[in-house]
């Protein structure tokens, strides 16, 4: 694979020429930015997967929406539909995709929505929901939408400023459009992060100077959720396991799961994977199956014996306080 990414060098070349044409002509008005009076937050990152970009909305929604009325508008990877789709109770995983589904199966009471033309579905959401604010995930290379705040991940272990383009790298966006964030969150942090290392990412990330950078890890339960019971981690110490990912980088989650003990065969898979026929035969002849929460609503119900981990990210120190401050003040800004 690594040979593989070296050869197609050149074609990388080519994808970042063409990604600095296009944010040029944005730069220069050619190509205009639509602003919108409903005020949006974008939770983006400059590569593809793997930031943690799910969780980082899952927990906007729970701080914003007792507050006010939230929406979600995403672009809904894979889905089998096109076109604007309003989720509701009949929704299934293929109307919305697997990281929209998983939202709205947590958030009901909240607007989820999906649309590749972001533009269009923030138009479709004010008329038809009216919300205080909209979430756009995965939007931050969508230049489109002008939006109001934008929250910029990149992974600890993966900064953006290491990477290179596609398809030699994982970076979808120059490094240069980072200058536009308003927060970025280095996350996957080991939890006993020091001083030392933070300000070596800082002096590396190079922040301008209306940029804060706060920091994040993966907090895992205490439980796997499955659809009638859970179970403590420790309870799979002494059962044959098997762990199936299908999310760009589950390196985390096997860490996690070896520290606490768990011997285990793991099935991987691509990110946003749908799982065949043959495949989920495969796994109904499995004594346990493990997986991650947006596998799970793929399996769920196909599949006996499976459970997932819930994660959330936990900030480090003061970088909760310092996140809600800012979303608090954006939100009372644009009342």
């Amino acid at each position: 694979m690594e040979a593989l990414r070296k050869f197609l060098f050149p074609i990388s070349l080519m994808y970042a020429l063409v990604v600095h044409v296009r944010n040029f002509l944005y730069d220069v008005d050619v190509f205009k930015s639509k602003a919108f009076a409903t005020p949006t937050i974008c939770i983006g990152n400059l590569s593809v997967g793997g930031t943690g970009k799910t969780p980082m909305a899952e927990f906007l929604i729970s701080l914003l929406k007792d507050e006010y009325k939230v929406a979600l508008l995403s672009r809904g990877y894979r889905r089998e539909s096109k076109g604007f789709v309003l989720a509701n109770t009949k929704s299934t995983i293929g109307d919305l995709g697997d990281e929209p589904y998983q939202i709205f199966s947590k958030f009901p009471e909240i607007a989820v929505a999906v649309d590749a033309d972001r533009r269009n579905g923030i138009r479709i959401l004010d008329q038809k929901v009216s919300p205080d604010v909209i979430l756009l995930d995965d939007a931050f290379q969508h230049r489109k939408v002008n939006y109001g705040f934008s929250l910029l991940l990149t992974a600890h272990d993966n900064l953006y400023v290491n990477d290179w383009y596609l398809p030699t790298g994982s970076l979808r966006d120059s490094k240069r459009e980072a200058k536009r964030a308003d927060m970025i969150i280095v996350t996957k942090c080991p939890p006993n992060l020091d001083d030392s290392e933070r300000q070596r990412i800082i002096q590396k990330l190079k922040p301008e100077p209306h940029q804060q950078i706060l920091f994040s890890c993966l907090a895992y339960s205490s439980e796997f959720i499955g659809d009638t019971k859970g179970f403590a981690v420790d309870y799979f110490r002494d059962k044959k396991l098997t762990l199936v990912t299908g999310i760009a980088n589950p390196e985390p989650l096997v860490a996690y799961l070896k520290e606490a003990g768990l011997a285990f065969e793991h099935l991987r898979f691509e990110d946003h994977h749908s799982f065949t026929e043959n495949e989920l035969q495969q796994f109904r002849t499995r004594e346990y199956l493990l997986t991650t929460e947006k596998d799970y609503v793929r399996l769920g119900g196909k599949v006996e014996n499976v459970y997932y981990l819930p994660i959330r990210h936990r900030l480090l120190d003061e970088g909760r306080k310092v996140l809600e401050a800012c979303i608090v003040s954006f939100m009372k800004s644009n009342s």
